[in-house]
């Protein structure tokens, strides 16, 4: 049955589909977790089931498969070179926190100041008496 404006309907078994196999996807994310999956495969794993149902929804649910080449790149583009971009930068920060610690001598296992290092264990804990606060 087609509307007034030339649109298509599509099967309901397309969505019906897909929502068993985002089941499955989220399921095998559960299994990662449940498994106590570690390390870069754990990440792998977690990152790929992520898209893979993302991609789903996209272009089932929102349609995009079936839109214009046009319209899917104006939808798709520009969050795809902003994932680029950003994978580019983790690529730089590595190689610039590399380079800190080969080249500049930077001590790999230093730790952080904290505020209490800086100013000293007592400020701000209420424990000093001022002027015109003494106890009668």
């Amino acid at each position: 049955m087609a509307s007034a404006e030339g649109g298509q309907q599509h099967p309901l078994g397309i969505y019906y589909k897909i929502w068993i196999l985002l089941f499955v996807l989220s399921g095998f994310s559960y299994a990662v977790d449940y498994f106590e999956v570690q390390g870069a495969l754990r990440w792998t794993l977690v990152l790929t089931f992520m898209f893979l149902k993302a991609g789903f929804i996209v272009a089932i649910f929102m349609h995009v498969v079936w839109e214009r080449l046009a319209l899917a790149l104006t939808i798709l583009g520009p969050p795809s070179v902003l994932l680029f971009l950003i994978g580019f930068m983790a690529v730089e920060g590595k190689y610039a926190e590399e380079a800190r610690f080969t080249y500049m001598g930077h001590d790999r296992n230093a730790v952080a100041l904290t505020p209490a290092d800086i100013h000293g264990g007592g400020h701000g804990s209420g424990e000093e008496n001022h002027e015109g606060d003494e106890e009668h």
